[in-house]
């Protein structure tokens, strides 16, 4: 534990808000290219700000990874989840073979896919190609009780940060969140109904493919764990570990950490959009790195963007997780630094502005 919460704490103070003057820097050369100004948009927000975050003039991608962290629930026991929690391993030996929906848009991104269990209620047993780095064999019920200990959260956030590191110690420019845990949602909402001050109902969705009924029983366990777990939500750590789930707390680190060593993060979808708000209540600077790739499917990720004035970078009606969203967010992020290195100036193409 001391060790786990020295490294949150280290992390923490190595944040720093991302500098007005590079981003202001980075709209001077924009404004300078062949095109109206402010013509492209997003693209040109997504640009300055992924310039002023490398702090380099001609910001250059040298590789992509996307980490997908892996937990188990045992909230599904209360029947939270179209899908039994059996399918989670399944999941990740489909990850392993490289045949799931991450692997495929992964390859088109040109990015590599990095499977983590930091959470997985069975043991695998040496799997090769997953990264074990189990904190603890699933999260607690959450209508009964908290997800984690403070201890357990604190070491899963850890491996989130550890993960942010290795990736900048191997020269990787862009992070992107992933997800694998059958009956994830439901924390996920627990957790953005408590950070966000927001009633469960206004929160809970679907998830897998429950009908009306089951949405209806997922509300009332999301209100159940909020109730239950009232007195130990009084930080934004507490309210992880009483709520959440480890892959959340995982993917929390890993936006921590990407922040600290000045990586931006391409955040996937419900589940990573909770992990990432975990680690802006930890600490409201680690937003200016982050890329929200999507909005989500499940309804209550649209409140999500509306309380704390986010704009996602698409829009695909995608409720999937892995990670998908956010590797194809990372394609329109290479997009824009191509439009800021490779476009033209005015001076340079020899036109006077506005010609």
């Amino acid at each position: 534990m001391k060790n786990d919460q020295l490294l949150l704490e280290q992390t923490i103070r190595n944040i720093k808000p991302v500098d007005a003057k590079l981003i202001a820097g980075a709209y001077e050369r924009l404004d300078s290219l062949t095109k109206p100004k402010r013509s492209l948009g997003l693209l040109e927000e997504i640009a300055a700000r992924l310039v002023a975050i490398s702090g380099q003039e001609k910001t250059r991608v040298t590789g992509r990874r996307v980490c997908v962290f892996v937990g188990d629930h045992d909230v599904v026991r209360e029947g939270v989840s179209a899908y039994p929690p059996e399918v989670t391993l399944l999941m990740v030996k489909n990850f392993i073979a490289g045949r799931a929906a991450i692997n495929v848009l992964a390859r088109r991104a040109n990015a590599e896919v990095e499977i983590i269990d930091v959470g997985m209620a069975n043991d695998p047993g040496g799997l090769p190609g997953l990264l074990g780095l189990n904190v603890r064999r699933g999260a607690g019920n959450i209508s009964k009780g908290p997800a984690m200990t403070l201890a357990e959260v604190a070491a899963a956030v850890g491996v989130g940060i550890i993960r942010a590191n290795d990736a900048t110690d191997k020269n990787i420019s862009i992070l992107a969140t992933g997800d694998m845990g059958i009956g994830n949602t439901t924390p996920a909402a627990a957790l953005y109904s408590a950070y966000l001050g927001l009633p469960a109902a206004d929160l809970v969705g679907p998830g897998t493919g429950l009908d009306s009924r089951g949405v209806r029983k997922k509300v009332e366990i999301v209100g159940r764990a909020l109730a239950v777990n009232k007195d130990l939500c009084h930080t934004p750590l507490g309210t992880l570990a009483a709520l959440g789930g480890l892959e959340i707390a995982g993917i929390c680190g890993l936006c921590l950490g990407a922040a600290a060593r000045s990586r931006p993060v391409a955040v996937d979808g419900f589940i990573s959009g909770a992990g990432a708000l975990a680690a802006m209540r930890i600490c409201p600077a680690v937003k200016d790195y982050l890329f929200f790739a999507h909005v989500s499917a499940e309804h209550g990720h649209k409140k999500f963007f509306e309380s704390e004035k986010l704009r996602p970078i698409v829009n695909l009606d995608m409720r999937l997780g892995e990670g998908t969203g956010a590797v194809i967010a990372m394609q329109i992020m290479d997009d824009a630094l191509a439009i800021y290195n490779e476009m033209a100036t005015f001076a340079e193409a020899g036109i006077a502005p506005g010609a």
